[in-house]
């Protein structure tokens, strides 16, 4: 079995409604996405002779994600005050409502979701909230 990973970033704040702790206020992070493709036939001829993918295409599909979230706050929908939305909005602020509470854990989930629908033969996704602390998902 042959895998291929590679790695985007993208920083933004998120907000858990709900929670209750250190980071029930909004916050921000330096998220890290990290995906890893497998395969078990590399291709035989062409130009991506040896590949399992050219890196250049698993790149563009993991920065392309990567981006869309870049320097956003994102929220879980409905989770804010309409009052909230529209004044934020108002100062222009970049605002991505998703359908899921924003966790390291559901972007995990989401990112591969994502990915594999696009085609790539997803094996795993790792969220990096922090250097430290990420989250991973796989299907069994």
């Amino acid at each position: 079995m042959y895998q291929l990973k590679t790695s985007a970033s993208f920083d933004s704040a998120h907000f858990l409604a709900g929670y209750h702790g250190k980071c029930a206020n909004l916050h921000g992070h330096h998220w890290k996405i990290e995906v890893c493709i497998q395969g078990k036939v590399l291709q035989p001829s062409g130009q991506q002779q040896g590949m399992l993918l050219d890196f250049g295409e698993l790149k563009t599909a993991v920065r392309k994600l990567a981006e869309h979230f870049d320097h956003a706050l994102i929220y879980e929908e409905n989770t804010l005050k309409e009052k909230t939305i529209q004044a934020l909005q108002e100062e222009n602020f970049r605002l991505l409502p998703v359908a899921f509470r924003p966790t390291a854990e559901n972007f995990a989930k989401h990112f591969y979701e994502i990915l594999t629908r696009h085609g790539l033969s997803v094996f795993s996704v790792t969220v990096y909230e922090t250097p430290e602390n990420c989250a991973e998902y796989f299907e069994q």
